[in-house]
């Protein structure tokens, strides 16, 4: 369950919360970017995780595999785009995760 401040909330079954990091100001090159030309970064923080899937098969919880503090990566389009008490998440499933950075 993520806390964030008077909204608590819990992702179900095989969601994930996900923080973004902050876009990057200026390319390595040096140039500045204006907020319209930053790229939106496909790496993020763990802030919650839901219970789990559901083996159809045998009926058994199969656990989720990331874990809240993980730091991923994901798809360009991936998750829902949340905003609450001024922080801007990303709600999406585990198999929109393509790694998990170590």
């Amino acid at each position: 369950m993520a806390k964030n401040s008077d909204v608590a909330f819990r992702p179900l079954h095989d969601k994930i919360v996900v923080r973004r990091e902050k876009a990057e100001d200026k390319t390595a090159a040096g140039i500045i970017l204006p907020e319209k030309a930053k790229e939106a970064p496909r790496m993020g923080t763990v802030e919650a995780v839901g219970t789990g899937t559901l083996n159809h098969e045998t009926g058994e919880l199969v656990p989720l595999t990331v874990k809240k503090g993980d730091k991923v990566i994901f798809s360009s389009y991936a998750g829902t785009e949340i905003k609450l008490d001024g922080k801007e998440l990303l709600v999406m499933s585990e198999d929109e995760v393509l790694a998990i950075v170590e």
